[in-house]
């Protein structure tokens, strides 16, 4: 593993347990066990260093989410693992989720520009996975509504988001995505409503 690598794991883990403002620089070199110097030869700042640990984490869980995705079957079954993959993985990647939510981190322009290709990302698969639906259907959904679709679940599992990481056992996230997936398939109302 290179220097760079164990400077990235240790700042991962120590970002995760004590935040970005309460990390030094110090902490991450004397965790690596690298001299403060070489720290500084990779990294510019404890800034620079926080934004390759988001950067990463956030290319984790798109690739978690892709990965889950292409291998499940049908449309439906492709929204359970997008949904159930992303709140999973969101406990182990603190680092990246605390930095979606904190607002204390929005003066860093890199945040932003994380959220954004974070989002981006997400609307491109759930995009697709809508319109396979169609071209199957199986989704009662216009094609014009594909885009409006997309951002309105996204949004919701955004709003969702802390709640059900920072107060919900993984089992009551996958039950809880399930009522949201549900209610996504077949609506609120009573069938001959």
């Amino acid at each position: 593993m290179d220097t760079r690598e164990i400077l990235l794991k240790a700042a991962q883990k120590l970002f995760a347990r004590f935040g970005f403002n309460k990390t030094t620089v110090d902490e991450i070199a004397s965790a690596a066990h690298i001299a403060k110097s070489t720290l500084y030869h990779h990294f510019e700042s404890k800034e620079d260093i926080f934004r390759a640990v988001i950067e990463r984490e956030g290319q984790t869980l798109a690739k978690r989410i892709r990965d889950a995705v292409e291998v499940a079957g049908t449309p439906q079954e492709k929204l359970r693992a997008y949904v159930i993959t992303r709140m999973d993985y969101l406990k182990e990647l603190a680092n990246f989720y605390n930095a979606l939510r904190d607002e204390y981190l929005e003066h860093y322009p890199f945040i932003e520009s994380v959220r954004q290709k974070d989002f981006e990302d997400e609307m491109a698969v759930f995009q697709d996975i809508l319109s396979q639906g169609l071209r199957e259907n199986v989704l009662n959904l216009k094609e014009e509504d594909v885009g409006v679709t997309a951002m309105a679940v996204i949004t919701a599992l955004k709003g969702l988001e802390h709640p059900w990481t920072a107060k919900t056992g993984i089992e009551d996230i996958n039950e809880h995505a399930e009522v949201l997936l549900r209610m996504l398939f077949h609506g609120i109302l009573m069938p001959d409503s």
